[in-house]
């Protein structure tokens, strides 16, 4: 009978070679999954022996891991700020980096106030979500070029008790928005697709070949979405309303010029734990 630990140290040997990083701490998150336990619970199970139906699942979960499909779409979900999320392949993965982008602004805004938040690009609904979670006040709307993603944002936000004070609606911010959409908001946030065509390229296989490519690059230099907006949060923003930005590396002059050239004030960069600036944010006046 192959036990948990047998079958831990096969599948890090196996996706070793399949050139994955963290192999072990994949192999076991998967098994956990399939044992529905914690993964450090796995540590009291290590002579526990698998039944057929547990080496079955697991098999095709190391598989697809194996074929670089990402852990977090294998999984069905990821945990980000705190709240626990649904996610497959019609949204982008949360990051750690766009947990900073959160803390930012929670640390920029007073609890108490009422504050009213457009997350364009809302994808899971995960920074929608956090920020409704900590802010009680807040009426967040959240939009997304993509169906899927809306009808996953709203069942997260189920999920996490927050659907009375966010509201999800499909709408393509390079187009006209729908008129529920057009008000006045105090802060607007958005973590665009800021790959460029040529980056795109060179990506790891688990965001080129399993992430929705709509989520990641703009097609075009990087610069697109923040460029565009920039000139819409003129329009939607209230007076010394903000705007947020998550930012790629090497990105932060360009989307500063940006945002100075749409008549941004304060406009303020912060670095991510590698030093990288990773959030920007401006002022309107």
């Amino acid at each position: 009978m192959l036990t948990v630990l047998e079958s831990i140290k096969l599948s890090e040997e196996y996706l070793l070679k399949k050139g994955i990083e963290s192999a072990r701490i994949n192999a076991e998150l998967l098994l956990a999954d399939v044992l529905n336990c914690k993964r450090l619970d796995l540590y009291l199970k290590f002579d526990q022996p698998l039944s057929e139906k547990e080496k079955s699942i697991y098999r095709e979960y190391i598989a697809r891991r194996g074929k670089r499909e990402p852990l977090q779409y294998i999984l069905g979900e990821v945990e980000f700020f705190g709240v626990k999320l649904k996610v497959n392949n019609s949204v982008l993965i949360p990051r750690p980096e766009t947990e900073l982008l959160v803390e930012y602004i929670l640390n920029n805004t007073k609890k108490a106030k009422e504050v009213r938040v457009l997350d364009i690009g809302c994808g899971s609904g995960n920074i929608s979500i956090a920020l409704a979670k900590n802010l009680p006040n807040a009426k967040v709307t959240g939009i997304d070029i993509s169906a899927k993603a809306i009808e996953l944002a709203k069942e997260n936000a189920i999920i996490n008790g927050v659907r009375n004070n966010v509201d999800f609606v499909e709408a393509d911010i390079m187009n006209e928005l729908p008129s529920n959409v057009i008000i006045n908001y105090d802060l607007i946030v958005s973590n665009p697709p800021y790959v460029s065509t040529k980056e795109f390229e060179n990506l790891q296989p688990e965001i080129k070949e399993y992430e929705p490519e709509i989520a990641v690059t703009d097609f075009e230099d990087g610069l697109k979405f923040y460029r565009r907006i920039s000139e819409k949060a003129k329009e939607l923003l209230k007076e010394n309303g903000k705007v947020y930005f998550e930012l790629a590396e090497g990105q932060s002059k360009d989307v500063s010029k940006i945002l100075e050239r749409h008549g941004f004030e304060n406009i303020l960069i912060k670095k991510d734990y590698n030093g990288i600036n990773r959030i920007i944010s401006g002022e309107r006046k």
